[in-house]
């Protein structure tokens, strides 16, 4: 199995309105950290999740994360 790519090596910090969101997984999207379907064609698929409230949160980058689709620091150890 391919690793993702590493988008970035810090979180992107976001702020969240309501509603369902796309999380990259593969690294290769354009609007990072969000999936915008560059990963068709790989074993990747984007992370789905849903917002109930409005709130900031730190998105992962790195796609290393054991928590996806959130930060869990892991980009500190690459």
């Amino acid at each position: 199995m391919n690793k993702p790519l590493i988008a970035a090596r810090v979180p992107a910090k976001v702020t969240l309105k309501p509603g369902t969101f796309a999380w990259c997984a593969c690294g290769r999207s354009s609007t990072q950290p969000f999936c915008d379907g560059s990963h068709k064609g790989t074993q990747f698929t984007p992370v789905f999740f849903k917002i109930a409230e409005e709130r900031e949160a730190w998105l992962c980058q790195c796609k290393q994360t054991k928590n996806s689709p959130y930060c869990d620091g892991t980009h500190k150890t690459l």
